[in-house]
């Protein structure tokens, strides 16, 4: 369990720069993320920086965030780098850390929230950095925290469905963010084609 706040200030800064290096002509290209594209995986950046936001601000947020190329907002070039600060502001404050947090109808304490909001930060920043050709520098303190958060995925069937994609297997010695990327179903290795 998070007993420390974390600073999503380094990471939200990272993902900001990659948004900026991504072209027009990439928006089709595919992600790690199967059965998502650029377009899409930018999509589910804007909703989930605004639902996270607010779940740190205690406010509801309708429905949840999406991944869908068609929803991609035409202003996502100046939106998602806003939402991404304002989205580090929101966990700044301490009364984000106190009681419970919700988003998309699930609620657990706002520190567990907090982490699953960086991970979703962290990993999916990796997305598109890859997908887009971009290097790409994960946080450690947030990647500790991340690993913490997702734990020994060694028992699928002790974890809610449809969290991350199977385990992709790294090896023990492999670097803390490789492996955090393996246990939410990623290949470190995947590179666009």
């Amino acid at each position: 369990m998070q007993t420390t706040t974390l600073d999503f200030g380094p990471q939200t800064a990272e993902v900001t720069r990659v948004v900026a290096g991504v072209r027009d002509d990439q928006l089709g290209d595919p992600t790690p993320c199967e059965g998502t594209s650029v377009a899409a995986l930018l999509d589910h950046l804007v909703g989930l920086t605004m639902a996270f936001r607010l779940a740190a601000e205690k406010e509801e947020f309708a429905g949840g965030p999406s991944a869908d190329a068609a929803h991609l907002a035409p202003d996502w070039r100046t939106r998602l780098p806003a939402q991404l600060a304002e989205l580090s502001a929101a966990w700044r404050k301490p009364s984000a850390w106190e009681g419970t947090a919700e988003v998309a109808g699930v609620r657990m304490p706002a520190p567990a929230m907090a982490a699953v909001a960086l991970n979703e930060v962290l990993v999916h920043g990796w997305d598109l950095a890859v997908a887009t050709g971009q290097p790409y520098t994960a946080d450690p303190a947030g990647v500790q925290a991340c690993l913490e958060m997702v734990g020994d995925r060694s028992d699928p069937t002790a974890e809610p469905e449809g969290l991350f994609g199977p385990v992709v297997p790294v090896p023990d010695d492999a670097p803390a963010f490789d492996r955090l990327l393996g246990l939410t179903g990623r290949d470190p290795r995947w590179a666009a084609s």
